[in-house]
């Protein structure tokens, strides 16, 4: 493979790829990356609960957590990632190669979960990912990804990541000429070691870019879902991308919209789409990230043994999916690829997303060209990972649509039927995957035109949609647009793909070339009846209809059955008259208490913020925030210190509990996972500080 690709005539032609991050509203353009933009965006994004960081880790709380004054855990529902730490899933196993500009390998969060054979450094051609470090720190983009994956637990720095015992490797590759034999070399690094790749870049996000992957690059995607953990297959995570004030779409990002590829898109803290989001068929699923000014941003590892809550876009979304998926591996690591991209259409919901297009599928899943199936949750991923028997082997049915050239008007209509096209038994598909439209067209003004697919079942999906700064003439020339929306769906019937122009009235143009590509299994997936996914059954409610008590193994919480108590919450079992078994719920500790094994003051196993922890007594002391004023002086955290004098005069909430706690509420991603009952150590407890 090496040699072939060596010899290959398109080994040096530059890809112009970039980061896909959004610290400027039209995208940042890093010098040396050419037009690959990182997808990351500026305005502010989730700080995963850090609270639980400091467990175990001593009897005072420990200022070297800097960002602790700024977690943010409002966030309802969560992506329910305590839930699987809870039943000891960490993604031990599990090797994830972060594809960026480096990782910074000795960084305190990442030194230990670091893995030297799922890096390299294809920039400089050495063993060494090591990024290169620049006045504007533009090469920070790989570092941060990494730590939403697998950024260590327990160490008293920073946060931990969603696997916080995978392995994670870093390949630096995007500082520099991004050349197609650097993103094949990139995509087939060690795929009998690596599960997981995880990218957040892709073409210019500008709104008028149509471009993909390589001959070479795409030969790697290719090998590597075929040959990849030992034929079971590589998992490609990728950020859907940052174009959205452009009004890009990513169905015009050949790595977005592969079929080999899970593509990411995100969400506000408050479910709205994202001022950078691109909306487009081929996205999947979506976690959290950055909003609009005053909306968290993500917390995560930077350069310099740092920390940042300031991480951002599509960006970093993907390398949470990779976590999360990090996770279901573990619990059965005889998934393909075909597998994961099952599950995470079964374990996301819309929850509280927010879009004007959310429609109904053929089989009754609600999907969107902005969340595609919807926000992600782990507990549910994992839950139905661990009993998924593996899907029949894929089937694949091509379909030529013309044999000659036709006008395109202002609009034009083209239907299949699929029923005789597909019946043989090699091609024979039941329950669709995904579905690709290739064509070849030529057309006065590229961005007028909006193509959309209506399947048999009456799905209606739109591959591409108006793209005002897309001015070109060209047209299409063998371009793949792809849509998840079918998925299950059985493929017999008509299939109608509608041309429109929604410009001037005098555009115009051909259609020179059309094929339908459909993909999936024999098998009625819908059959399988494994969609309900595992959650708590409340037994009791009261006359509001609130529950009182679950089923065992979970717990009742403000009308939710969950795995566990959050903090200032402790766990409760007492008989239940009339039911087998007893009612499970969540009693509040002491106000002086974080976390706790009882409701009274001498019951605490943790504190709140500016509190000591006297371990024989089990009791909670509040410290002035003053004390810690020097510290924070001496380690440099002037924003900190600043917010710090400024909140002086405030009284600090050591006791004050609201409705939700902290871990019910929040991302539940970053906080370092539940330790045993016997926590010695003091949290820092983001509720103390409240907006003004």
């Amino acid at each position: 493979w090496s040699a072939y690709v060596e010899s290959a005539g398109l080994a040096k032609v530059n890809r112009a790829r970039g980061k896909r991050c959004a610290d400027v509203p039209f995208g940042f353009r890093s010098p040396g990356l050419s037009s690959r933009h990182v997808r990351i965006s500026f305005p502010f994004l989730f700080l995963p609960l850090a609270a639980l960081q400091a467990m175990g880790k001593g009897e005072a709380v420990s200022p070297r957590v800097p960002l602790f004054l700024l977690q943010n855990d409002d966030v309802l529902p969560d992506l329910n990632v305590l839930s699987v730490w809870s039943q000891g899933y960490t993604g031990a196993g599990v090797v994830v190669s972060v594809l960026d500009d480096g990782i910074e390998r000795d960084h305190p969060d990442l030194v230990a979960n670091y893995d030297p054979k799922a890096s390299y450094d294809f920039n400089d051609n050495d063993p060494d990912p090591q990024p290169h470090y620049t006045i504007e720190e533009e090469n920070r983009h790989g570092t941060r990804c990494a730590g939403e994956v697998a950024a260590t637990a327990n160490n008293d720095f920073c946060g931990a990541g969603i696997a916080y015992r995978a392995k994670v490797g870093g390949v630096r590759m995007l500082d520099g000429i991004v050349t197609d034999i650097v993103e094949a070399r990139s995509l087939s690094l060690q795929p009998q070691h690596i599960h997981i790749y995880s990218a957040s870049w892709g073409p210019e996000d500008d709104g008028k870019t149509v471009d993909g992957p390589g001959f070479l690059a795409m030969e790697a995607f290719h090998r590597g879902i075929t040959t990849g953990r030992g034929g079971l297959g590589s998992l490609f995570v990728w950020a859907s991308g940052n174009g959205g004030l452009r009004h890009d779409n990513c169905n015009l990002d050949g790595y977005a919209n592969s079929i080999y590829t899970l593509s990411v898109g995100s969400s506000t803290q408050s479910g709205r789409v994202p001022w950078y989001t691109e909306a487009c068929a081929s996205i999947l699923t979506t976690t959290y990230s950055s909003g609009s000014k005053g909306e968290q941003q993500i917390v995560t590892t930077d350069l310099h043994h740092s920390c940042t809550s300031r991480h951002t876009g599509t960006s970093a979304s993907a390398p949470l999916v990779a976590g999360m998926i990090a996770l279901a591996l573990e619990a059965n690591p005889k998934l393909t690829w075909r597998d994961m991209q099952h599950l995470v259409v079964r374990a996301s919901h819309p929850a509280h997303l927010q879009a004007d297009d959310w429609a109904v599928n053929g089989v009754g899943r609600k999907v969107s060209h902005y969340y595609g199936y919807g926000l992600l949750n782990a507990a549910m991923l994992v839950d139905l990972a661990k009993k998924w028997d593996t899907t029949k082997p894929q089937k694949k049915c091509y379909i030529k649509a013309i044999h000659k050239p036709l006008r395109l008007g202002s609009k034009f209509v083209i239907t299949e039927n699929v029923t005789s096209a597909c019946c043989g038994k090699s091609r024979s598909i039941r329950a669709l995957e995904h579905v690709q439209v290739q064509l070849s067209l030529r057309y006065s003004r590229r961005g007028d035109l909006i193509l959309t697919l209506t399947s048999p079942m009456g799905t209606k999906s739109t591959l591409v949609d108006i793209r005002p700064f897309d001015t070109s003439d060209r047209g299409y020339r063998d371009w793949t647009f792809m849509s998840t929306h079918f998925w299950d769906e059985d493929p017999r019937g008509i299939w109608t793909l509608l041309f429109e122009n929604k410009g001037d009235p005098f555009n115009s143009g051909f259609l020179d070339s059309l094929v339908f590509k459909l993909y999936g299994t024999e098998e009625d997936m819908m059959a399988r009846n494994i969609n309900a996914p595992v959650v708590g059954e409340c037994m009791r409610r009261d006359a509001d209809g609130t529950c009182q008590g679950c089923t065992s193994p979970f717990y009742a919480f403000q009308n939710r059955c969950l795995y566990y108590c959050p903090p200032r919450y402790y766990s409760v079992s007492r008989p239940a008259p009339g039911h087998d078994g007893a009612i499970r719920t969540c009693a509040a500790c002491d106000s002086s208490c974080y976390t706790c094994q009882g409701g009274t003051a001498h019951n605490c196993t943790s504190c709140p913020a500016f509190s000591t922890y006297n371990k024989r007594a089990h009791v909670c002391s509040q410290q002035p925030f003053y004390a810690f004023l020097p510290h924070l002086f001496a380690q440099g955290h002037w924003q900190l210190l600043i917010l710090a004098l400024l909140l002086g005069s405030l009284p600090v909430i050591s006791g004050g509990r609201k409705d939700v706690g902290p871990v019910a509420r929040g991302m539940a991603i970053w906080g370092t996972p539940p330790a045993p009952q016997d926590w010695a150590g003091t949290l820092l407890d983001p509720e103390f500080l409240q907006p003004c």
